[in-house]
């Protein structure tokens, strides 16, 4: 980042004031499922970007900015970082010392099951690591409650009725509103069912959905939702970067694919690139840029109560918002020949 940002960075966090027309900017508030919870039909993700190595001023510009958006919802886990746990204590931090007032305002989220701590018990779906997690989250955040706490994928080692309990116990224990489930794929149905069949709120179920990446439609995601009355959260509606113009350049040197294991150099092969500009020719006739449209290709559908925007400047998050969910069947049928061939 260079200085001149820095500055610019440094004068907008010291005199940010939070904008009065939040809620006129046109954010549209989508139920999940059939709960009475509002969400924000964007999410701000702390996946990358918001870790131990990244810039706290920057942090706290997209936050702001998504804030003044109208995007009340902010969602963590309890390893985003790096470090584990940084995430929720950066967001925490900007929280506390500038937004407190206006936490009831806020739709906060955050997940565990991937590891987070060393040892047996930092990793999993059983009542000890999900209690104490949650502990551990509610202290990195420095807030009494979450509004969703998500079991952030299914343990294979734990049965599904030990989660549930463990969920159970969270909710009646008021430190948690609403429950979620993230990554089951085809199990979501067996876990959804048994929450509700014990009566925990089981609202969102959180899945990776884009052009590039339909499975969603093929494990039953949407007939799911329908049937159940579980919304859908989507995350990486951008596949990590992909459906954005920032490749057909080249790489960008602070690109995700620069910074980040998750998404490799090896995927931009000629044929992705080809599909990638065929898409950005498309969404230039829809008066969109590519990541606009992906991101309206994937809130046209009425399961999907909140997409997750990934940004690393205040800027990504701006332009993101901007959205057209009507579709013509031609474009649609393209999009398809497209992104699938």
């Amino acid at each position: 980042m260079d200085a001149e940002r820095l500055k610019e960075l440094l004068k907008r966090n010291r005199e940010h004031t939070v904008a009065e027309d939040r809620y006129r900017k046109g954010m549209e508030y989508r139920r999940a499922g059939n709960s009475g919870l509002a969400m924000s039909a964007f999410s701000l993700g702390f996946w990358h970007n918001f870790g131990s190595t990244d810039m706290y001023e920057n942090m706290r510009d997209m936050v702001f900015a998504a804030f003044d958006s109208g995007i009340t919802v902010y969602d963590l886990a309890n390893n985003y970082g790096p470090t584990a746990g940084a995430a929720e204590c950066n967001f925490g931090n900007i929280l506390k010392n500038d937004l407190r007032r206006y936490r009831d305002e806020m739709v906060i989220t955050t997940k565990a099951g991937f590891p987070a701590w060393r040892g047996p018990y930092g990793d999993g779906g059983n009542k000890k690591y999900l209690i104490a997690s949650l502990d551990r989250s509610l202290e990195n955040l420095g807030v009494e409650y979450v509004d969703v706490y998500y079991h952030h994928r299914p343990d294979p080692k734990t049965p599904l009725e030990e989660t549930c309990d463990a969920f159970r116990r969270i909710v009646e224990s008021g430190k948690a509103l609403y429950i979620g489930i993230s990554n089951y794929g085809e199990r979501a149905k067996e876990m959804i069912v048994l929450l509700q069949q014990n009566k925990v709120p089981v609202v969102l179920n959180q899945v990776q959905y884009s052009l590039f990446d339909r499975g969603a439609e093929a494990d039953g995601t949407f007939e799911l939702s329908r049937q159940s009355g579980v919304g859908v959260t989507v995350y990486s509606p951008l596949a990590q970067g992909l459906l954005t113009d920032k490749y057909l350049k080249g790489i960008p040197e602070d690109s995700r694919m620069q910074k980040s294991v998750s998404l490799k150099p090896s995927v931009l092969t000629e044929g992705a690139l080809s599909k990638i500009a065929a898409l950005n020719d498309l969404a230039a006739s829809r008066g969109q840029t590519l990541a606009q449209m992906a991101i309206s290709w994937v809130l046209r559908r009425q399961e999907v109560c909140s997409v997750i925007l990934g940004a690393s400047r205040r800027e990504q998050i701006e332009d993101n918002l901007t959205v057209n969910t009507q579709f013509t069947e031609e474009e649609l049928a393209k999009i398809d020949t497209i992104s699938q061939s």
